[in-house]
């Protein structure tokens, strides 16, 4: 049977780069609370949806990352959304240079090659030691070894004219890579002590070179993001 696939498929989003100074307050307690981090992220798109949407992150496709340098006191902060960004809820004295916008418009070709960065939580379900029969949901653990992560992201990969889903469930990238050229970095833990939802996130980076297989696919995911922890800043893949 004849392939339906599309050959090429177009990526659209905007990329606010904001350059901060993590001695600032706001800065400082968002590097060090994942929920803050996550509303300072927020605070750039109130308007575009309804109060109480259940979803607003996802609706307006927002995703981030971020790096930090200790010794510069710089915090660097890429936020992906489908619309546009307003960064003036932040103070003004929070920012090292003025934050400014692009827009990415780029047409994936199935054969060409990416390169890529990304900063995931890597996962695994931890079963819950129960019968099968009661059907309990397993324990989300976090990979903690750049081995576990490779696998991790392997499992991911999309060979040419196989499908988006895999046999075991596993959603795929719609694009492939040599495992061994991928370069992998643990980074520290993020956390949160909010009463109302604790979190503690495992992230990892991973750099290397994407040969695109399924251009839909791989657009799909780079604008809803990959794994789990999309709203704390994991998910992102970068292109170039």
């Amino acid at each position: 049977m004849k392939s339906t696939r599309a050959s090429t498929a177009r990526f659209v989003a905007t990329h606010s780069v904001l350059s901060l100074n993590a001695r600032h307050p706001l800065v400082a307690k968002s590097l060090i609370d994942a929920q803050e981090m996550h509303r300072t992220v927020m605070s750039g798109f109130r308007g575009w949806t309804e109060d109480g949407a259940p979803h607003p992150r996802a609706d307006m496709g927002v995703l981030s990352t971020w790096s930090v340098d200790l010794k510069a006191a710089a915090l660097v902060l890429v936020v992906q959304s489908r619309v546009p960004g307003d960064w003036s809820r932040i103070p003004r004295a929070a920012f090292t240079t003025a934050p400014h916008s692009i827009t990415v418009d780029r047409t994936f070709t199935a054969g060409e090659s990416a390169a890529f960065r990304t900063v995931v939580n890597p996962t695994r379900s931890k079963s819950p030691g129960k019968p099968v029969s009661e059907k309990a949901r397993g324990t989300r653990t976090a990979h903690t070894t750049p081995e576990h992560v490779k696998r991790w992201f392997t499992r991911r990969l999309q060979p040419a004219g196989e499908p988006k889903t895999a046999e075991d469930g596993v959603v795929r990238i719609g694009a492939t890579a040599d495992p061994e050229t991928l370069g992998i970095r643990m980074l520290p833990t993020v956390s949160s002590a909010h009463r109302n939802k604790p979190v503690r996130i495992g992230r990892a980076e991973i750099r290397g070179t994407l040969t695109v297989t399924d251009p839909e696919t791989l657009v799909d995911v780079l604008a809803n993001g990959l794994g789990h922890a999309r709203a704390y800043s994991c998910g992102l893949i970068l292109t170039r």
